[in-house]
C-alpha cells in the first residue's frame, strides 16, 4: 500500500512516500481504506519537530484527521462492518468522561500512527459513523477542527441562542466555531488580516468582522459592536499576541478557550482574569462521546465545512506547503490514494 511517514522528524523534507505491506486487523480491530485526510496546525509542528506536548514516535505515520470505509474485521468487532463511512477520533482511547494523561500516548498522527495512508488499523473502539450527507472529504475536517470548536462551546461553554461569540482568524477552528454558533442561534464576531478573508466572510452572511491590521486595538472595536458589555464566548487561537486581547473583549464572567497547539508562550495576567470574573478553559479536539453528539448536530443541521483547496495523496507535501503559507480559508484536504 502507499503510505507517508515523517523520516526524519524537523523538515517538511522529511515527508516521504513508501511502499509497505498491507495491515492487517487483529482482535477487535478495523482496517479502513482511507478515503481523505485533512491538515491541522499540529500536523505541521509534528512534521517540523516543534511540537512538544506528547512524545513522537519514530518515522510516524502523520496527520490525526481521515475518513474512509471499513474494508476488513478483525475477530470480536460488533460496533461497526464492513462498509461503514467511519471517521477516526484523535485520542483513540478518550471514549467519555474526563480526560487522563495516560490518553494521550493514543493520540493519531504523532504519538500513534495516523492517517495518511492508503489503508489503516484501528481500535474498533476509534471510529464513529459519518453523517450520511457528508462527503468523505468533507467528513475527514471533522475529527479535531470540528471536534475542538464543539467542545469549547458546547460541551464546556454550554452555547445558547442570542449569546455573543468571538472567533478569531478563518482557519478550520474558527470556521467551525462560526457556523456552530450560527446554528445555535448565536451571534458571532470573527476576527481577520485579510480583506479577501473578510469578503468572503460576508458572502457567508456574517456581518460583525474586524480587520485585525486595519483596527489593531480590535478588543476595543468588538467592545462597541456589544455595547461596551463584551462577548458571553471567546474562542482563542492566536496565543501570545491576543490572549489578552481576547480577555479583554469577553464580558464579566464570560468564558474564554485556549485552543491546542496554537494558545502558546502567552504571559498571562491572573488579575486581569480575575477582575473580569472569566472562566479560562484548556481545549484540546474532545472525546468519541462529544463526536457523537457533534455528528448528530451536523447531521440535523445538515451543515457543510468549509474546504479552502483538495490536494490529490501524491501531492501531500505541497498541500503542508499551503497550509504553512497560513493563506487557506477553512480546511486543506488530502484525498486518498
Amino acid at each position: 500500500m502507499k503510505v507517508y511517514r515523517l523520516d526524519p522528524i524537523g523538515t517538511l523534507d522529511g515527508l516521504k512516500l513508501g511502499d509497505e505491506a498491507e495491515p492487517r486487523p487483529g482482535l477487535r480491530e478495523i482496517a479502513i481504506r482511507i478515503r481523505a485526510t485533512s491538515l491541522n496546525y499540529r500536523d505541521l509542528k509534528v512534521a517540523t519537530g516543534t511540537y512538544e506536548r506528547s512524545e513522537i514516535k519514530p518515522r510516524p505515520i502523520p496527520l490525526s484527521d481521515g475518513a474512509g470505509d471499513i474494508v476488513e474485521v478483525g475477530p470480536g468487532v460488533t460496533r461497526v462492518k464492513v462498509g461503514d463511512r467511519v471517521a477516526g477520533i484523535f485520542t483513540q482511547r478518550w471514549l467519555g468522561g474526563r480526560i487522563d494523561p495516560a490518553y494521550a500516548a493514543s493520540a493519531l498522527g504523532g504519538p500513534s500512527d495516523g492517517m495518511l495512508a492508503e489503508r489503516v488499523v484501528l481500535s474498533e473502539e476509534g471510529v464513529v459513523p459519518i453523517p450520511a450527507h457528508l462527503s468523505f472529504e468533507e467528513a475527514a475536517t471533522l475529527p479535531c477542527a470540528a471536534l475542538t470548536a464543539w467542545h469549547a462551546l458546547f460541551a464546556r461553554g454550554r452555547l445558547t441562542a442570542g449569546e455573543t461569540v468571538l472567533s478569531l482568524g478563518t482557519g478550520g477552528v474558527s470556521l467551525f466555531a462560526l457556523q456552530f454558533a450560527r446554528m445555535a442561534g448565536a451571534r458571532v464576531i470573527v476576527t481577520s488580516g485579510s480583506e479577501e478573508k473578510i469578503a468572503r466572510l460576508k458572502a457567508m452572511g456574517v456581518t460583525d468582522v474586524v480587520n485585525y491590521r486595519a483596527t489593531p486595538d480590535w478588543e476595543r472595536a468588538v467592545l462597541e459592536l456589544t455595547g461596551g458589555q463584551g462577548v458571553d464566548h471567546a474562542v482563542e487561537l492566536g496565543g501570545a499576541g491576543t490572549f489578552a486581547k481576547s480577555l479583554a473583549a469577553l464580558r464579566t464572567g464570560g468564558s474564554l478557550y485556549l485552543i491546542g497547539s496554537l494558545a502558546e508562550t502567552a504571559q498571562v495576567n491572573p488579575q486581569r482574569i480575575l477582575a473580569k470574573r472569566a472562566n479560562v478553559h484548556g481545549i484540546q479536539v474532545g472525546s468519541r462521546e462529544m463526536f457523537w453528539a457533534m455528528n448528530r448536530a451536523i447531521a440535523q443541521a445538515k451543515l457543510k465545512p468549509v474546504i479552502d483547496r483538495q490536494f490529490e495523496f501524491g501531492d501531500a507535501r505541497a498541500a503542508y506547503d499551503y497550509f504553512a503559507s497560513r493563506a487557506h480559508f477553512g480546511k486543506i484536504v488530502v484525498r486518498g490514494a
